[in-house]
């Protein structure tokens, strides 16, 4: 089994991080291949990066050259999922949509601890939509940005501690999501400072697709996610069969 963990900005180092947490959760025979958009923005901390995200990532998951059997797509709010459901024939799982419901199996209410404050609506509106809302218990920003996550690890991971202990004593939250790929990894760090389980997206998105391959089961093409119909694109990356223009 093949898995592509498709980062959604273009800071390589984070890409390594990302594919190196979902080695460590995947399975014996399970290849984990993570990919770097080609254009967009080193980090995705508001709307304008995570629209450009989206087709960034499409562009890099549709390029990749061998046969894969699922996505990972390792961004923490919107970063159109969607598309890459109509483009493929394969399962693809969003580590917010992952994270949150992996969440709901281990307590009555989950709060999630994300990076700049800006961030905030971007992932309610997610979990809005995804009706993952009902047992959120709050959505917390560290303060932190995205690159500060590698820049200074020991105080990002004060600040996400910080957060998660306010989730659990003033939001009575029991599980708290780490809301940020970059996150990937400290999750053991939180749980045993916090006293309450800890999410990461990442692994809970590779345990999911890994799952979905297995049962061979993929996304329903009937009605909401089937292929685009044939058009022509103009000046885009992909074509509306998701195929690369220059291809």
């Amino acid at each position: 089994m093949r898995i592509l963990v498709a980062n959604v900005n273009t800071t390589g180092s984070m890409t390594d991080s990302i594919a190196a947490q979902a080695r460590s959760i995947a399975s014996p025979g399970t290849e984990i291949v993570g990919i770097t958009p080609r254009f967009g923005a080193d980090s995705c901390e508001g709307n304008f990066e995570s629209y450009l995200a989206a087709i960034a990532v499409m562009d890099a998951v549709t390029r990749y050259p061998e046969p894969f059997d699922a996505v990972v797509q390792a961004g923490y709010g919107e970063q159109g999922r969607e598309g890459l459901q109509e483009l493929l024939d394969v399962p693809v799982v969003d580590i917010t949509e992952a994270a949150a419901s992996t969440a709901m199996f281990l307590g009555h209410k989950y709060s999630v601890v994300t990076t700049l404050d800006r961030t905030v609506p971007l992932i309610e509106d997610r979990l809005k939509l995804a009706g993952l809302d009902a047992r959120c218990a709050s959505v917390r920003a560290s303060g932190m940005a995205v690159l500060e996550l590698e820049e200074e690890p020991d105080r990002a991971v004060e600040a996400i501690i910080s957060q998660a202990m306010l989730a659990v004593s003033q939001d009575k939250a029991e599980v708290i999501v780490l809301g940020c790929g970059g996150m990937a990894g400290l999750d053991e760090q939180i749980r045993r400072r916090a006293g309450v389980p800890v999410v990461d997206g990442v692994a809970s998105a590779v345990t999911i697709a890994e799952s979905l391959v297995r049962m061979r089961l993929s996304t329903s093409k009937v009605r909401t996610y089937a292929a685009p119909r044939p058009k022509t694109v103009v000046g885009w990356p992909l074509n509306s069969a998701g195929v690369p223009a220059s291809l």
